[in-house]
């Protein structure tokens, strides 16, 4: 592409990209097709001579954007947020446009550098302890598996890096029955086994028993078990319960464990004083990751992975062949060896672009907002007969379900919200998530965006409503 054609192309596309965020609301959230609908408008071989860009991008129009789902639609209530903003979509285009390898400082010193410094902003505004050093990852995944490798390797003197498992270890993690399912996929990874991973029972609130996690350590330890690593969570995927954080610290210091917090979503909360009674004790942790590309409107990829000790971090990943030596490497963070992949993007420009563009304050405002929502919904749903809320409000995220009068028994009621939640995605209007708290069904309804406003809020509600009484009647279908 010559560079007048990528520059009209370029111009093209801004016009697209800026009528797309101002106009989301026009597309239904989740696309009404079938799997195999886009791939049978695919060509079953690459082309062999190049196309036009023109003709590119129309097929995008007719085919991709059928096909997606509109994470910033305002009526998108499912998972978590998904971070953008139009100051990090900017930054991506430069980074995209740099195309810089940010693997080592001599790579791209501006990277490093940068990151460096908004990994210290980032720390400060969350108010976490000064004694944590951050560096971007690309997911909580990997961050925790970061946490799980760099435990393992400390407990073993580095010996499992080096030798591998020799059968004398038996390590155990523990976390809670609500934790994100990649802990279990991280254990598998580190090759500490799913069977050597302990849940632990939640309470009331669905947040990890301090008790019942010091009995399942004190249990093991009987049984020649090696306690590794606790995993606790400020705000579980299914509820947003908050671990307490505290409390688990002082159990994983009596017990040399290494403690990982994983504060993925809900972390960004902690930019509001108010909030910080949900890290009380983190300064005491070891890890804590947080994801600016869920809350914080950043794009994803952004993961900060917030370390203690960064040379047990270092030791556990570095490995320095010649090719890769520089003059600079006793001034400077060579991030390739702070997690696990060697090649890395440029993920701080974006996080630099938002922090800037909004300030502390704008973003402080926009979380308090999001967590109003959430509270108007909470007592909404409190005050509507035939709902109930199934698990406490602390952000904005609500757990509810529908219970029709006279229908008490379990069973039938997972199935009737099931239906009513298969029948709200089914408009295309809205879009919601489920989970399991306990036995019991539950709807999740989150609203984080952007450009989300509570009359967003109050329309999604007034659809979950008017869904319901069409099940409760019997009817199939609201249009």
């Amino acid at each position: 592409m010559e560079t007048k054609e990528f520059r009209q192309s370029a111009h093209q596309l801004v016009d697209w990209m800026a009528d797309y965020m101002e106009n989301t609301s026009r597309y239904e959230v989740k696309p009404s097709i079938r799997p195999g609908d886009i791939k049978k408008q695919l060509p079953s071989a690459a082309p062999v001579e190049g196309e036009a860009f023109s003709r590119i991008f129309d097929d995008f129009n007719k085919i991709i954007l059928p096909g997606m789902t509109h994470w910033q639609h305002p009526q998108f209530f499912a998972y978590f947020p998904t971070g953008a903003s139009g100051p990090s979509i900017l930054a991506e285009m430069l980074s995209s446009t740099l195309g810089a390898q940010c693997m080592i400082w001599l790579t791209s010193p501006a990277a490093e550098e940068l990151e460096e410094r908004m990994m210290e902003w980032l720390r400060d505004m969350l108010g976490l302890p000064k004694s944590f050093t951050g560096v971007i990852q690309d997911s909580s995944s990997s961050a925790t598996l970061v946490a799980l490798l760099t435990a393992r390797e400390m407990r073993s003197g580095y010996s499992i890096n080096q030798k591998g498992f020799e059968g004398n270890h038996r390590f155990r993690v523990y976390t809670s029955a609500q934790a994100h399912s990649s802990v279990d996929k991280d254990m598998k990874i580190a090759g500490l086994g799913i069977d050597n991973l302990v849940k632990i029972e939640v309470d009331e609130t669905f947040a990890m028993k301090p008790d019942a996690l010091r009995k399942a350590i004190d249990h093991d330890l009987q049984n020649g078990f090696t306690p590794l690593c606790v995993v606790s969570t400020i705000g579980t995927t299914s509820s947003t319960a908050i671990d307490p954080i505290d409390s688990i610290s002082t159990i994983c210091k009596k017990y040399s464990c290494w403690h990982h917090i994983d504060a993925s979503y809900a972390g960004t909360a902690l930019l509001l004083p108010e909030m910080r009674w949900m890290s009380k004790g983190a300064e005491a942790a070891d890890s804590f990751v947080v994801n600016p590309h869920k809350w914080m409107f950043t794009n994803f990829d952004c993961s900060a992975y917030f370390v203690k000790d960064k040379d047990a971090l270092i030791k556990t990943f570095g490995i320095l062949p010649e090719y890769l030596k520089t003059p600079e490497d006793h001034l400077v963070n060579n991030y390739r060896d702070w997690g696990i992949p060697l090649g890395r993007r440029f993920r701080a420009l974006k996080l630099w672009f938002v922090i800037r563009s909004f300030g502390l304050k704008g973003l402080q405002d926009k979380i308090r907002e999001h967590i109003s929502y959430g509270q108007w919904l909470k007592e909404r749903i409190a005050g509507t007969p035939n709902f109930q809320l199934l698990a406490p409000v602390p952000l904005n995220l609500v757990c509810f379900r529908f219970v029709p009068e006279g229908i008490k028994d379990e069973g039938s009621l997972n199935e009737i919200n099931a239906k009513l939640l298969s029948s709200l995605n089914a408009t295309g209007k809205i879009l919601l998530t489920q989970t399991k708290l306990g036995h019991t069904y539950a709807l999740r309804f989150v609203g984080g965006s952007e450009k989300t406003t509570l009359g967003d809020i109050q329309q999604g509600w007034a659809l979950v409503e008017k869904m319901a009484t069409s099940l409760k009647l019997g009817k199939k279908d609201l249009g």
